[in-house]
Formats: structure tokens, C-alpha cells, sequence
């Protein structure tokens, strides 16, 4: 399985697209479709049908699409930059993704 540099509840800010210059938290990345969804970026407009039975309003629905992850940069948490992405190994073993500016661990 191909692994991305971006993870689920990282903090990205968007280089390319209508929302360049944003930053949001990643709810789900789509590693099939090498793309990811952030949260309140990349706003569609969804057209909904009523559904009384699941309890759905019918009308139109703001919704987060996904955008390419070549277009995301991870935020570091210590510095607040956006950074791209280094790897490391810890003192037991483990490969952790690092922020390339001040070396903090991105990883929990």
C-alpha cells in the first residue's frame, strides 16, 4: 500500500486551487485516489432528496470535496510553518515523519 506524506487530523495548508492560502485539518485521505478532504476547504454544493425514514432535509447542502495531495503541505505544530515532510527513525525503532524546519516530530 502506497503511504502519503499528509495523515488524518494533520493541520495543511493548500498551495494550488480557489482555496490556496487556507489551512484546515484532514479528515479522511483517499489513498486510491491520492487525494484528501479538508476540513471547510474545497466547498461543492450537494443536492439532496428528502429522506423522512433516515431523517435528511431535502435542499442543497455545502459539502468538502477533496483536493490532490500534491497540493497540501503539512503545518508543523512547533514552529507553525508549512514544511515539507523528512523521515526519521526513533531510539526504539520507530520511522516518525519530522518537520524539516526545527526537526519536531509530527508524529504522535
Amino acid at each position: 500500500m502506497a503511504k502519503a506524506h499528509v495523515r488524518k487530523n494533520d493541520q495543511v495548508y493548500v498551495m494550488l486551487g480557489k482555496d490556496r492560502g487556507k489551512t484546515g485539518k484532514v479528515l479522511r485521505v483517499l489513498l486510491d485516489k491520492n487525494r484528501a478532504i479538508v476540513e471547510g476547504l474545497n466547498q461543492i454544493q450537494k443536492h439532496t432528496r428528502p429522506n423522512p425514514q433516515r431523517n435528511i432535509k431535502g435542499g442543497i447542502l455545502p459539502k468538502e470535496a477533496s483536493i490532490n495531495l500534491s497540493n497540501l503541505m503539512v503545518v508543523c505544530r512547533r514552529c507553525n510553518k508549512r514544511t515539507r515532510v523528512g523521515h526519521s527513525r526513533m531510539q526504539d525503532g520507530r520511522k516518525v515523519r519530522t518537520c524539516r524546519k526545527c526537526d519536531e516530530v509530527l508524529d504522535e
